[in-house]
């Protein structure tokens, strides 16, 4: 197996903390350069992570005839302009989540990938977990029956006391609830119903920046599904909720583990009269993804994370904006 030679472009903390690491223990990933506006900042990765090349200009790294793929950790307002260009040369892209602000965006960074004969994946690390492949297992396999109900949450502490300094509270970037963490909670309904919902109610509660720091959102799906997600940067501390619940027409599964959680985590099956916790050993999800996505330039996998699939969620996305009004 040969590796693929990345690059990343921007020095965010979902880089540092999360997805670089995760480069360092795929083992089919070269991490060859790294680019940011901080010449500091990039030195220090360079020495931190081991690339063996630092730009203090997003275009230089682009114009590296050795980069071959490229991360995008930029902000949710940067990621279609600097994934077209990515791809325009010719570089396979994993886009941080969501791919595109609306599904125009996401429509036509897919459209420069098909054009330019090279990947694009959106980065929904959890999605590449075997925590999630035994979940979608059970069901395809009849353990809790035809699925009827999912009932997600994902909520994390508040931001406000750091002002506009994160990004995730300022509207010029696209922050808020839904873009941030709910939509993990729209992907992983999607995942397990496996089509576009027929209706869709939700409600936020908003800032005087005008982002959703919590939004609550029912979906209802043609087969007869229904869905109900609870997103929010709401909560005190350093205080996190993820809870997930499938309910089917002969049992239910629960899960309180984190999306993109790692180690021996648990899910409960509640089916037949009995009760079953279930261990899974899961590796790094970050990891997972980018030796996914290398196996895809060199050995011509299929992407785990279709592009159809995320256009079926930025156009979910799109909906839930606007019933909500922001």
């Amino acid at each position: 197996m040969r590796n693929a030679t990345w690059g990343v472009l921007g020095t965010a903390n979902i880089a540092k903390n999360c997805t670089i690491p995760g480069m360092m223990q795929a083992e089919n990933c070269r991490r060859y350069a790294i680019a940011g506006r901080n010449p500091e900042k990039v030195a220090d990765y360079v020495e931190k992570f081991g690339f063996e090349k630092g730009y203090t200009s997003y275009e230089e790294l682009l114009d590296d005839p050795e980069v071959e793929a490229v991360y995008i950790p930029l902000p949710n307002s940067l990621h279609c302009e600097w994934a077209i260009k990515a791809l325009n040369k010719k570089k396979h892209v994993l886009c941080e989540k969501p791919m595109g602000v609306n599904a125009e965006q996401t429509e036509r960074m897919i459209a420069a990938a098909n054009e330019n004969g090279v990947f694009l994946m959106e980065a929904f690390a959890y999605l590449h977990s075997p925590f999630i492949k035994a979940l979608k297992d059970e069901i395809d396999a009849g353990t809790i029956g035809k699925v009827t109900y999912i009932e997600s949450a994902f909520l994390t502490k508040g931001y406000e006391g750091q002002g506009l300094t994160n990004i995730r509270v300022r509207r010029d970037t696209f922050g808020g609830a839904l873009y941030d963490v709910g939509c993990y909670c729209i992907s992983l309904s999607q995942w397990l119903i496996g089509e576009e919902p027929s209706e869709i109610d939700a409600s936020a509660e908003f800032t005087d920046q005008h982002i959703d720091i919590h939004t609550n959102v029912i979906m209802k799906y043609p087969g007869g599904a229904r869905a109900a997600i609870s997103c929010g940067m709401c909560l005190g501390g350093t205080n996190r909720i993820d809870r997930w619940t499938i309910c089917g027409t002969k049992g239910m599964i629960i899960s309180t583990e984190q999306f993109n959680g790692a180690g021996e985590l648990k899910y409960t099956v509640c089916a037949d009269g009995k009760t079953e916790v279930k261990n899974v050993c899961v590796p790094d999800n970050y990891g997972l993804e980018i030796a996914q996505l290398g196996r895809c330039i060199t050995e011509g996998e299929t992407p785990r994370v279709s592009n159809e699939f995320s256009i079926m969620n930025a156009k979910i996305m799109d909906k839930i904006l606007m019933t909500i009004g922001y």
